[in-house]
């Protein structure tokens, strides 16, 4: 508990699955959390967990606390004024998670992959991300110790049927994340990674494997060391891909 005390984290896709259970770490390790999410409900209902979590820890002031942020990552222009919002409030951001992400209407042949699916794939899971980048680069530069994550996929270290939409999309966000992370390395304190969290019960998964028991897989809460270890300002990791395991 501390580890995090005093930072400012804005984590996207955090009203279920991963990003949920990121940003209620976070929020127990002393951060202040700007929780991003599409769901207002599932906002709301986070920010109840926390508030709860807060009280039955006795920690008080050293436990952290939400901002909820209903924005749909589609949004694009949204996104810069968040950023804008943010450098009034705080001044600054010290982790940004992008955690948020889309299967691209399921698993299917390319030739089938309906237009709209395909494009929001590639939105939320590209575009949406390198529009945080833009938006957020400068107030992690500001932070003395600036920390950035991304999550991508095991789908992108192989060739995989029926995953083509979605592979393509964590393929260019790991090119452009590292490429990013090349960027900065000697230039700021700014420490990128890429994190792939390998088999985990969400949503997600449960699209692609309708008939797997989540019960028997890691469960979100699991795997939510290594964004802490990443987030630490301590954290010398750079431009790598941490694998969970």
């Amino acid at each position: 508990m501390g580890r995090l005390t005093g930072r400012v984290a804005l984590v996207t896709g955090a009203s279920r699955g991963i990003g949920r259970a990121v940003a209620k770490r976070f929020a127990a390790e002393g951060a202040e959390v700007i929780c991003v999410a599409r769901t207002q409900g599932g906002l709301e209902e986070l920010d109840d967990e926390i508030t709860a979590a807060a009280a039955a820890s006795g920690l008080g002031q050293d436990y952290g606390k939400a901002v909820l942020c209903p924005l749909n990552l589609r949004e694009f222009d949204k996104i810069d004024q968040v950023a804008a919002a943010m450098f009034e409030r705080f001044g600054r951001l010290d982790v940004l998670a992008g955690i948020a992400g889309d299967i691209g209407g399921g698993l299917a042949p390319i030739g089938h992959i309906d237009h709209k699916h395909f494009q929001e794939a590639f939105d939320v899971n590209v575009t949406a991300n390198y529009r945080l980048i833009r938006a957020f680069d400068p107030l992690l530069r500001v932070s003395d110790s600036g920390r950035a994550m991304f999550v991508t996929s095991g789908v992108t270290r192989g060739t995989y049927p029926y995953w083509g939409v979605y592979a393509a999309t964590k393929a260019a966000l790991e090119t452009m994340v590292s490429t990013w992370a090349e960027e900065v390395v000697n230039i700021s304190k700014l420490r990128v990674n890429l994190i792939d969290p390998g088999v985990v019960a969400t949503r997600m998964r449960a699209i692609a494997f309708p008939g797997e028991d989540p019960s028997t897989l890691p469960q979100p809460e699991d795997i939510t060391d290594t964004f802490v270890a990443l987030a630490e300002a301590g954290c010398t990791q750079h431009g790598e891909k941490v694998f969970i395991r």
